[in-house]
């Protein structure tokens, strides 16, 4: 199979018309049709109907399209790995949510450099649901994570050792001029404007669990927006649109210049552990989770 017939289909597929996509690709429509024929015939099955003026796309090609460019996206890691190839460096990818990605991980990559100054990570940023999904797929040979304290650890195979970073905490902040009109009255109205979690998101359902206030909808009375995004919500608090909880790890630096006001005192907080899992059968990936287990 030649790895442009891929490329090819993707194009197809985000045109729906060959002339566009044969444009895009920079070849002539009937060389381009070739190409999808060839691809067909490898496949074994067509992926398009062809009829007059205009084409079908096949709906198992449509319902595909994710897979074949995570295909593609393999395929070109691949070669670059072979074609850049270094015996003394090895690559990790880590599937990391979005939170630790930015609150921890470039602490646990310099201690990491310390001990392995060739490492280099991949990094794979996304929700606590489609980091497991990469993990799970092979995708990465880590998984970096922030846990509820005290909860049950995530289930995988014998092969998969959980380490553990550290401690962390989501606390209440408030920023921007929110801040002086809690300050000078000395009071926190329980209809607040909030940044709030979805409460099916990780964090949301650390705060939904314990009725922390401006932490979900169901317990905010005034939510002004609802993201599962921890660096959003950190730049609309700094901002002063409304009460927020973060990762101490990243708001600490805010909360000592007086950016940030925290609230733990009147709402605490809630305390996570940094989770790191590890494909133990991956070399750099046993390697690099002793060193941050220690």
């Amino acid at each position: 199979m030649d790895m442009q017939w891929l490329d090819d289909v993707l194009t197809l597929l985000e045109e729906g018309n060959m002339t566009r996509a044969a444009d895009r690709r920079n070849i002539t429509q009937p060389a381009f049709s070739r190409r999808i024929r060839s691809f067909e015939d490898w496949l074994g099955t067509d992926i398009i109907e062809r009829k007059t003026n205009r084409i079908d796309i096949h709906p198992a090609l449509l319902s595909n399209e994710a897979e074949i460019r995570a295909l593609v996206s393999r395929l070109r890691e691949l070669r670059t790995k072979i074609a850049h190839y270094d015996p003394n460096a090895s690559t990790i990818a880590i599937a990391a949510q979005h939170a630790p990605m930015s609150s921890t991980f470039p602490d646990m990559a310099l201690r990491a450099k310390s001990v392995f100054p060739q490492i280099r990570f991949r990094m794979r940023p996304g929700n606590l649901s489609d980091c497991v999904t990469l993990f799970l797929r092979g995708d990465t040979s880590m998984l970096l994570c922030y846990e509820a304290e005290g909860a049950v650890p995530l289930q995988f195979g014998p092969d998969v050792v959980r380490g553990r970073w550290g401690n962390d905490y989501l606390v209440p902040v408030v920023g921007g001029a929110l801040r002086y009109a809690i300050h000078d009255t000395d009071t926190l109205p329980d209809d607040t404007p909030a940044i709030v979690y979805p409460e099916d998101s990780s964090f949301g359902q650390m705060l939904h669990r314990h009725a922390r206030p401006f932490g979900t909808q169901a317990f905010s009375a005034n939510p002004v927006c609802e993201t599962a995004f921890s660096s959003g919500i950190r730049e609309l608090t700094l901002k002063g649109l409304g009460v927020g909880w973060l990762p101490f790890s990243m708001a600490y630096r805010e909360i000592e210049s007086g950016a940030l006001v925290s609230l733990a005192n009147r709402l605490g907080k809630e305390p996570m552990e940094v989770a790191v899992y590890a494909d133990s059968t991956v070399e750099a990936a046993a390697a690099v989770q002793a060193v941050w287990a220690k």
